[in-house]
């Protein structure tokens, strides 16, 4: 294809997703907390969350491998192969390294080279973001075929002395195949920050002099975190059905960011959605961050419910304060 004259639009070709072999069940975490002193139920976990089970990575295992598996899945589904890919875009807050990009190490391990390669740091909306991104450098002509994944190991950052955080996040990685098209695909992008709101949510640490400096573990304040959610996720939705000139009457499917069904539901509903449209995997992920969206569309597309010609919003909320939406045409 010649980059001079691109395509006018982008289209998701493929999805794939992973999640590591270890299933951590509610009952497993209450057991640990209670052993700690701390009271917990998985009725308790399960009525605020919506979540039942999570799955954690083994020792040595980093946010590259599991970004590797899902997208080799999304090059089969795509049916293309790695050296086909011009662009690879790593939405993660837990890379490998401190550097190099887990985006290039990923591009090491498919075995392809010389491609942009670059992580995207927006936490839970990192996905939407990056697939803002791939999306405006393919209608720029500078890609025709990019690869975008959000892959997390966020059990690394859980403090399990601490209740109300420890039980909400899990580990896997989602993927898809982006590539130009003569029809449209990806209809509109809306893209959010607010950084006043950096200590709702964050880990406040770094790496300094051989150490860590500050504290390395993930905080949360999960009230605060929860009002302001449910309206931005809202007006972002429907920023983006507008600059589409679509409406909620439009939608097939709703895939939000898997982080606790009450938000999910509450935008939902905001939107006139019947819970019938809403893609929900939050109870057997937990929350994945970065890579809850795709992992959610990968298993909607995988078991038949999201079929091609669907239109379906994506929209993320996180840390930063971020957040944004998607709307495409599958």
């Amino acid at each position: 294809m010649n980059p001079k004259t691109p395509l006018p639009y982008t289209r998701i070709a493929g999805t794939g997703s992973y999640l590591p072999p270890r299933r951590v069940g509610n009952q497993e975490l209450v057991d640990q907390l209670v052993a700690r002193g701390l009271e917990s139920s998985d009725q308790w976990i399960v009525e605020r969350t919506g979540i039942q089970a999570r799955h954690f990575v083994a020792d040595g295992v980093n946010a590259s491998d599991l970004a590797l598996e899902a997208a080799r899945h999304a090059l089969e589904a795509a049916g293309c192969g790695a050296d086909q890919i011009d662009l690879i875009i790593v939405a993660t807050s837990t890379p490998d390294m401190v550097f190099p990009s887990t985006a290039c190490i990923l591009q090491h391990k498919l075995g392809i080279a010389g491609c942009p390669a670059f992580d995207v740091q927006a936490v839970c909306s990192g996905f939407v973001y990056g697939l803002t991104v791939a999306d405006a450098m393919i209608r720029a002509g500078n890609a025709t075929r990019a690869l975008v994944v959000g892959t997390e190991v966020f059990s690394r950052l859980l403090d399990f002395n601490d209740r109300t955080t420890c039980v909400l996040f899990g580990d896997g990685a989602g993927a898809v195949v982006l590539e130009a098209s003569a029809t449209p695909g990806l209809l509109a992008t809306d893209l959010h920050a607010d950084g006043k709101h950096v200590g709702i949510l964050c880990v406040p640490g770094t790496v300094s002099g051989g150490g860590v400096l500050g504290d390395p573990m993930l905080r949360m304040d999960g009230q605060a975190v929860f009002k302001l959610a449910v309206g931005v996720l809202e007006q972002s939705a429907r920023a983006v059905l507008e600059k589409a000139g679509r409406t909620e009457a439009d939608l097939d499917w709703l895939i939000p960011h898997q982080a606790n069904i009450r938000i999910m539901q509450g935008t939902a509903k905001k939107l006139k959605l019947p819970l019938e449209k809403l893609v929900a995997t939050v109870a057997e992920h937990g929350n994945t961050s970065a890579a809850s969206i795709p992992l959610a569309f990968d298993h909607a597309v995988r078991s038949g419910r999201v079929k091609r010609g669907d239109t379906v919003m994506l929209e993320g909320v996180g840390g930063g304060f971020t957040w944004g939406a998607v709307l495409l045409d599958f």
